[in-house]
């Protein structure tokens, strides 16, 4: 199927209203790619009073616990009018959110689909900069491969990382501590430590991450400026 300019505003609508009924307030805009593995939901100044009240009072904790239920609540009406209205079926779907400037995203890898190795500048050592932070924080991921969803986000997705002591946590009921542990910890080193934009000669916007931890798998998205 074609996705056109009708279609990725039809979803980024959907999207939009599905957020305000959950929250209570929508975001400032959607912007949605689709491509051959994966579609991307990018959205924008999405913050409600409560949410801003919890953030300016040090209460990270209680955002992303709240924005957890909710969001566990939106997901499966989401991936429903994907599959039914726009014939995009899901395997596995990962978010998160920037606090410093209310933007989050939403991945949803497709179904069915096998990801090929896809060239582009950087691409290399890219990877290598990735295995290195993940390595330094965790262990080197089995596998790395990554691809440009539009030509400001780019998707990286690691296999094989988790190590003992995470696995333990996960089947001892501490996954959500170990989730915002992880992301804490490994967009500090992102950040501070490697300079992702400048091996693509880019300039990077925002940073996101998260997991599946019955998978062993991680998605990374990208974000860069014009």
């Amino acid at each position: 199927m074609l996705y056109t300019a009708n279609h990725t505003n039809q979803i980024a609508a959907f999207t939009g209203k599905l957020l305000r009924d959950r929250f209570g307030k929508g975001p400032e805009s959607v912007h949605v790619s689709v491509g051959n593995y994966a579609i991307a939901l990018h959205i924008r100044n999405f913050i409600g009073p409560v949410e801003k009240f919890l953030l300016n009072q040090e209460e990270e904790k209680a955002f992303r616990y709240t924005r957890e239920l909710l969001m566990e609540s939106l997901l499966p009406e989401l991936k429903a009018y994907l599959e039914k209205e726009m014939d995009i079926r899901l395997e596995e779907v990962y978010y998160d959110w920037g606090l410093h400037n209310a933007s989050g995203i939403i991945v949803g890898l497709k179904a069915d689909q096998t990801i090929e190795a896809e060239d582009y500048a950087g691409r290399e050592a890219l990877h290598n900069e990735v295995n290195r932070i993940t390595g330094i924080v965790q262990k080197v991921p089995r596998k790395v491969y990554s691809w440009w969803m539009n030509p400001k986000t780019l998707i990286v997705v690691r296999e094989g990382i988790l190590i003992l002591i995470e696995k333990e946590l996960i089947s001892t009921g501490f996954d959500e501590v170990l989730r915002t542990t992880k992301r804490k910890l490994e967009k500090r080193y992102f950040e501070e430590e490697t300079q992702l934009g400048g091996i693509l000669g880019r300039t990077l916007a925002d940073f996101y991450v998260d997991w599946d931890f019955d998978r062993d798998k991680s998605v990374i998205a990208c974000t860069f400026q014009d």
